[in-house]
This record gives structure tokens, C-alpha cells and sequence, in this order.
């Protein structure tokens, strides 16, 4: 399951979730948030690329008052494992120190590993002992989805292994909370379950399939549609921009499942499913979960445009 993009943007939409997580690790208390501030009050989310080796990390959280960290609050980098690796914490120490070498105002800092579960193999430890003892922490994906978490939020992140009765309670708890996170349940599960439509997806996570439409990526692109038949002066502009919008919002998603199953799209693959109706995307949305590469994309799209 390619899972590195997904945790990418979970961390980007809920920077503060690192707090959670690391007090899950450490067996520490998480910080108390103010019910009436803004909904990310620690910290920020960057993934720096490392150069010279280009190593790029999975992610870094920035807390948002100190660029040095604190005790309380340090820089975490952020790495996500999900296979075995035996060159993986030797790795991790080098991109660790590299990061510290181009940023020396860090003084407090830590690093959380999230793995699917403890079994992974990783490499060897002994020459690393004091990095990994006093450095890192770790949380597994699968103890996590069986304790009792108060923050739904944190269960995002199980989704690739929760038992399936719990994923629709699950999914509807974080929505509750964060209604525009749809975006990053819906490819999850699609990953997860291979053999199931988008609208079936949809029924498990008890949202109608419409909400796909409502996303924020749909409706920026509604609004430029909009904008674009005001400015030509056409009498149904704003209709005919409004229906546009909502069939670019849905080729979006549907790009982004594309490049999962099918790997990376040629510009002429891309124009052609941004050029689609809205009928034929939601015809190609049921379509790409048979296919197994380009090759049927391309049949696909020689039969449907």
C-alpha cells in the first residue's frame, strides 16, 4: 500500500496530531489545547528535501512559537516505515544529523517513527543505541487502533489497519470534527480495498457521494469556473462554470487514484481525463478499480473519448 503521500497529507492538514502521537510513545500526557483557539495551535508541517543526497523527510513539525524548539514542544522529524528495511535506521540517523547540520538554530528536537506494526525489520541498532534510546520514539499503527483513543484524529491514521466493524464509527468521529478531511479518507480506503467502487466506499463511511462534490479542491475549482463565465459575459456562464467546476473537482480525485493504480500520467492522459464530462468520470472513477496499469487507461480512454 503506498501510504507515504497519505500520511503527507494527514500531518499537513493536522499538524498538531504530533503532540498525540508522541505522547502515545513516550507515555507522557498530551498538552492541553484551548477549546476556543485556532484548531492547529503547536505546530507546523514542512517536508524539507536534504541536499546533497537528496534525501527528502518524510515530514517535519515546526512548533509554531519557536523555531529553536523547546523542551515541551521540540522540531520532531517525521518518518513514516511501512516495510521491512534493513538499511532503515542507519538511514534515519543520517537524515536525522544531515537535518540538523542546515538547520543549527534547533536546539530541542526528537524523532517519531510510525510503523504498520512491531515486526518490521529494520536493521541492525547496537552502533545507534544512543541515537535510538534517547532520540526516538516510536508508535505502531496496529497497537494503536486497539487502544481507546479520545482524539479522533488520531485514528485517521489507523485506517489502513483498523478492523472494518469500527471503520465507519471511526470515519464519521474524525468528520464530525473535520468534515473537509473526506479527502484524505476516501483514497485511504480506496488503497485498502481494491475491489470496491468509489460509491461503496462512500456507504462505508455513511457519507453520500455527492459530499465528494463539496470538497474544498471541487469548489475552488467551481468558483474559477464561475469567474471565467462572468469575465466572457455569457448569459448561462456562471451554470455552465458551476457544472465545469464540479467535473475538474471529480477529475481530480480521480487523478490522484490514477497515479496510485496506474503510476505517474502522461500530460496527454491527464488532458484527456480533465477534458471528460462529469457522467464518463463518474463511469471512469467505477472503472479504474479493475485496472492493473497504464495500459488499461489507455484502452479505457481510446473506447470512452
Amino acid at each position: 500500500m503506498n501510504t507515504d503521500r497519505w500520511f503527507f497529507r494527514v500531518f499537513q492538514s493536522a499538524p498538531d496530531l504530533i503532540c498525540s502521537l508522541r505522547a502515545e510513545a513516550t507515555g507522557s500526557a498530551p498538552p492541553q489545547l484551548s477549546p476556543d483557539g485556532p484548531v492547529d495551535q503547536l505546530y507546523r508541517f514542512s517536508a524539507p528535501e536534504l541536499k546533497a543526497l537528496s534525501h527528502r523527510l518524510d515530514g517535519v513539525l515546526w512548533p509554531r512559537q519557536s523555531n529553536t524548539g523547546t523542551p515541551d514542544q521540540p522540531v520532531v522529524i517525521l518518518e513514516v516505515q511501512m516495510q521491512s528495511d534493513p538499511g532503515f535506521h542507519h538511514r534515519l540517523a543520517a537524515e536525522s544529523f544531515r537535518f540538523l547540520q542546515q538547520h543549527p538554530q534547533v536546539e530541542h528536537w526528537a524523532v517519531l517513527v510510525i510503523t504498520p506494526h512491531d515486526r518490521l525489520k529494520l536493521g541492525p541498532i547496537q552502533a545507534l543505541r544512543c541515537f535510538l534510546d534517547h532520540h526516538v520514539a516510536r508508535v505502531n499503527l496496529e497497537t494503536l487502533g486497539q487502544s481507546q483513543q479520545s482524539n479522533p484524529l488520531v485514528n485517521l491514521l489507523t485506517l489502513p489497519v483498523l478492523p472494518e466493524p469500527q471503520i465507519t464509527a471511526t470515519c464519521q468521529a474524525i468528520l464530525d470534527q473535520r468534515p473537509q478531511l473526506l479527502e484524505l479518507i476516501v483514497p485511504i480506503l480506496m488503497e485498502r480495498f481494491t475491489t470496491l467502487s468509489v460509491a461503496d466506499i462512500m456507504v462505508i463511511i455513511g457519507t453520500p457521494i455527492d459530499e465528494l462534490r463539496h470538497t474544498r479542491a471541487a469548489q475552488e475549482l467551481i468558483n474559477e469556473g464561475e469567474a471565467r463565465g462572468e469575465a466572457r459575459g455569457e448569459a448561462r456562464g456562471e451554470a455552465r462554470g458551476e457544472a465545469r467546476g464540479i467535473a475538474l473537482g471529480e477529475a481530480t480525485v480521480i487523478l490522484r487514484l490514477l497515479n496510485r493504480r496506474c503510476g505517474p500520467l502522461t500530460p496527454e492522459a491527464t488532458t484527456a481525463i480533465q477534458a471528460l464530462p462529469l457522467q464518463q468520470l463518474e463511469a471512469l472513477a467505477e472503472a479504474l478499480l479493475d485496472f492493473s496499469g497504464p495500459e488499461d487507461l489507455a484502452a479505457w480512454l481510446s473506447l470512452n473519448s
